[in-house]
């Protein structure tokens, strides 16, 4: 049986890590196979880019640098974990993948959307999700739910902070047709209950 690769977006502090431990207890309590991973990462050398990318010694990094390396840190985990997992057959559920890059890389550093895609199907050699889950949530709640987390290089950066909820709205909106809206302002059980819905319609 083929695979179904599931993606969760939304801006940092929506819950994407709390919404997918959840998907992945629901579907391996049903006996399903399912591999969770996150962006960038999933991989010890895409670990090891994260590390780099998100040090905040780095903020020297060029943007073009910058896109470039979350791409070969995606190509490494593509290759190494979910195309391998998708052909076995497994839910492969990932935080992040390419509209993250388009979001902080092709409109909050400006460098376009077009070159981002660009570099981004040459690194995933095409592959895209077959469900991407959207988690919507009310302006400024991302930043009130982080505000007590030690920041990261891209999450001590204005350029990001000041721009990066709004950009998640406009290209969410901009590509409403590839998404699936979650309202992730409901409480936790009702924004579980509403991703695990929208999976199981493809995954049956």
């Amino acid at each position: 049986m083929k695979g179904l690769f599931v993606v969760i977006e939304g801006p940092d502090g929506s819950g994407k890590s709390t919404v997918a431990e959840g998907i992945c207890r629901h579907f391996k309590e049903k006996g399903v196979d399912v591999i969770h991973t996150r962006e960038p990462g999933g991989t010890a050398i895409s670990e090891a880019v994260r590390e780099i990318l998100l040090d905040p010694k780095n903020e020297a990094m060029d943007p073009r640098c910058e896109a470039l390396l979350y791409a070969a840190a995606r190509a490494q985990h593509v290759e190494e974990v979910i195309r391998p997992a998708l052909a076995e057959g497994a839910l492969v559920l990932s935080e992040r993948f390419v509209f993250s890059s388009l979001v902080y890389q092709g409109l909050c550093r400006q460098l376009g959307l077009a070159p981002v895609e660009a570099i981004n199907a040459f690194a995933t050699d095409g592959l895209v999700p077959d469900i991407t889950l959207y988690l919507d949530v009310p302006e400024g709640t991302g930043k009130e739910r982080m505000k007590d987390r030690l920041a990261d290089r891209l999450e001590s950066d204005k350029k990001i902070t000041d721009t990066v909820e709004a950009y998640y709205r406009i290209l969410a909106e901009r590509r409403r047709g590839e998404l699936s809206f979650i309202d992730a302002s409901m409480d936790a059980e009702q924004v579980l209950s509403a991703a695990v819905e929208a999976i199981e319609k493809e995954y049956r």
